[in-house]
């Protein structure tokens, strides 16, 4: 049997068959990071989701295209076709993008401008605050 021999920090010496061979604990936080795939996931699924909706314009309106061009008594000519589907592509973003553009940066302008709401949320931080101050006996006008 081994010597075992405990240290003034609570570890156990060099000589140790009992238990945790191997094992060691990381200092650092409390947590690990997590795999790629689940600190990305809403990455993936919302890049995933773009593809196949992406995908899927592309085959529907190339089918649209096709049954005109045939009704026509044309063939399918793809020189046509792709300047179309970009084109509608560049459409749908810059609709899509334009709003979310406006809502996320007007949003933080008229945040920043102090509209009647963020000035409604300040003031009421403040007199929370107040409140806390007095409640501990201090004076919240000379603090």
């Amino acid at each position: 049997m081994a010597e075992t021999t405990t240290s003034s920090n609570g570890r156990r010496a060099s000589g140790d068959t009992s238990g945790r061979q191997g094992s060691r604990r990381r200092t650092g936080p409390p947590f690990r990071k997590p795999r790629w795939p689940k600190a990305y996931a809403f990455a993936l699924v919302t890049g995933a989701l773009f593809l196949f909706s992406w995908i899927g314009q592309f085959v529907f309106q190339m089918a649209v295209e096709s049954n005109e061009a045939s009704q026509h008594g044309q063939s399918f000519a793809w020189g046509e076709f792709l300047p179309q589907f970009f084109a509608s592509t560049l459409e749908n973003w810059q609709s899509e993008f334009l709003q979310l553009v406006w809502q996320a940066a007007g949003l933080a302008l008229f945040y920043y401008w102090g509209s009647s709401q963020s000035r409604e949320s300040d003031e009421r931080i403040e007199a929370k605050l107040d409140a806390l101050l007095r409640e501990r006996g201090l004076d919240p006008e000379n603090s």
